[in-house]
């Protein structure tokens, strides 16, 4: 009975769930039995509102206190953070999973300390801490030691294809993905298919293939509709909006946007990710002198931005940088005035145009600020790869100390499958593909790069995490960035091409691409990189004449 309720549940079939709930109930009271009440009262809470929904966990709570063995009360406090974290109340949830996981530490239960460190790792991951996230999640998807059930480790998949993705292990995320495809239709599960299909759309996205993630993400918001998942279509909404946004279909991405935040108003439930939303639309109404929208949003920013603040005091430091809470309230007061004595036309201007002043100062001093940061990037990067000339004359200089800003961390090498060999193998051919720099021809993918060394790209993309520490996409570009340091600081001609021509020597397909990837990996510009080099040898010039 209990099976047909999971069944039902998970199929979204509410009332067929809620009547063999109410039964299950029913019929445990009949027969006294208290494990089997407090089942009942865990079966009923699951498509209550809120208040009801923690009256029956709370008289679980009540009929076990007395119970015996290793099941209560780590379970209750498991299933009140899972309630709790389900309306949004991180803060009460992870009190009680770490309840939980107390109890299950002291009665040395397996399972339930897994299904506390699973639940943590859900808030970890909700926090934006994906790295520590994915490090639980993956250790129950490949160790599951009869832990796990195939619904639970399902869950864990779907959680860590989440993970990787925010991290940029693009093609871990897809190996999943497919894994998870064929193990829903395996299973005739549409509820899952539609998860792994969203996953899909959401790995189409961090690829900038925005055509393919809109119909992708189209097709499972209108599957969703008819659920009652609202923290599954605020999720699909704000990656369809962020699709839109790259299409550069605007209008689309606005009202989808303020469809979501329709929905975030409903449930109460918010993300981090909300405050790029609530930036998109001020913006816009901004940009469409609409004040009474961009009023409104800006009113829906500060009321999710308190909420979060409350949430998450540590991200308190990201704030905005277009938007942060001080300025908006200025910018909420000098609308107000506005729109109450419109016929005020010329203090308005007045006050806008010190704004403006104000701002235009902060923005420069900022700019300088930056600047001079990038040109002391800019001339370690030199000096750098100039020592390492120096000291290896005979030999092609290696990658140079970049000033890389995210942390990369390796795959668990005990966690890879690819055969001792094989591994070895690989190995030797991206010494190969790296001594004779293959990595500047353009149209470079894991796929045709497996293809020519005759290996497969699930071998390739494991070698490449566990032994480089990074997947294969930021593998190529490391290659590329460290081949374009070292040649810019060598060859004067090499620096006068324009940034087209650089970028497409380099393997790039575009300028842009080019230009984004230095920056983010350095840590400076392309610019100001080549501008301190001409300085430098400026200087050299000088003193040779003196």
């Amino acid at each position: 009975m209990k099976n047909k309720f999971y069944d039902y549940y998970d199929h979204i079939k509410i009332p067929q769930s809620e009547q063999i709930a109410r039964y299950y109930l029913q019929k445990a009271k009949k027969e006294k039995n208290t494990l089997e009440i407090a089942e009942g009262y865990n079966l009923m809470h699951f498509s209550k509102d809120f208040p009801t929904a923690i009256k029956y966990v709370d008289s679980l709570a009540s009929i076990t206190k007395n119970v015996t063995g290793n099941l209560y009360p780590t379970r209750t406090y498991l299933i009140k953070g899972n309630l709790y974290y389900k309306n949004d109340n991180l803060k009460s949830a992870l009190d009680n999973y770490i309840l939980g996981l107390k109890y299950a530490k002291e009665q040395n239960d397996e399972r339930q300390m897994a299904y506390a460190n699973m639940n943590i790792a859900y808030i970890n991951s909700y926090i934006g801490k994906n790295k520590e996230a994915a490090k639980t999640f993956r250790h129950y998807v490949y160790n599951r030691n009869n832990i796990t059930d195939d619904y639970q480790h399902n869950q864990m998949r779907i959680a860590l294809i989440s993970c990787y993705i925010e991290i940029n292990k693009l093609d871990s995320a897809n190996i999943l993905i497919q894994e998870g495809q064929k193990y829903a239709l395996r299973n005739k599960n549409q509820h899952d298919y539609n998860l792994y299909h969203y996953l899909s759309g959401t790995y189409d996205l961090k690829q900038k293939k925005y055509n393919t993630a809109i119909t992708k993400l189209s097709n499972v918001f209108r599957y969703f509709t008819n659920s009652d998942e609202k923290s599954n279509i605020i999720y699909i909404l704000y990656n369809l909006g962020k699709a839109y946004e790259g299409e550069g279909k605007s209008d689309k991405a606005l009202d989808t946007y303020i469809k979501l935040d329709s929905i975030v108003q409903n449930s109460g439930i918010t993300f981090p990710e909300l405050r790029e939303v609530y930036t998109y639309l001020i913006d816009y109404f901004k940009q469409n002198n609409d004040k009474e929208k961009q009023l409104y949003y800006i009113e829906r920013f500060l009321k999710v931005d308190q909420k979060l603040d409350e949430q998450f005091r540590y991200l308190s430091v990201e704030l905005p940088k277009k938007y942060d809470t001080p300025n908006l309230l200025q910018e909420k007061e000098s609308i107000i005035n506005d729109l109450q004595n419109r016929k005020t036309i010329l203090n308005f201007s007045i006050g806008f145009l010190s704004i403006s002043l104000v701002l235009l100062s902060f923005f420069y001093y900022k700019s300088k600020k930056t600047e001079k940061k990038h040109r002391k990037i800019a001339q370690d990067l030199i000096n750098s790869i100039e020592r390492r000339n120096l000291e290896t004359l005979e030999e092609k200089s290696d990658t140079p100390q970049l000033h890389d800003h995210k942390e990369v961390e390796a795959e668990d090498k005990n966690a890879k499958n690819t055969p001792e060999d094989v591994a070895q193998f690989i190995l030797k051919e991206l010494e190969v593909f790296e001594t004779k720099e293959l990595f500047l021809k353009k149209g470079i993918t894991s796929a045709s790069l497996a293809k020519s060394i005759k290996t497969n790209t699930t071998y390739l993309s494991e070698v490449i995490n566990s032994q480089k520490g990074k997947n294969f996409a930021t593998y190529l570009n490391d290659l590329r960035i460290s081949y374009a340091l070292n040649r810019l600081v060598k060859d004067r001609k090499f620096r006068s091409y324009k940034l087209s021509v650089i970028s497409d020597e380099l393997g790039y397909n575009n300028e842009q691409a080019f230009s984004l990837a230095f920056k983010k990996k350095t840590g400076t510009t392309l610019s100001i990189y080549i501008k301190e080099i001409e300085n430098k040898a400026t200087q050299n010039t000088d003193i040779n004449k003196t």
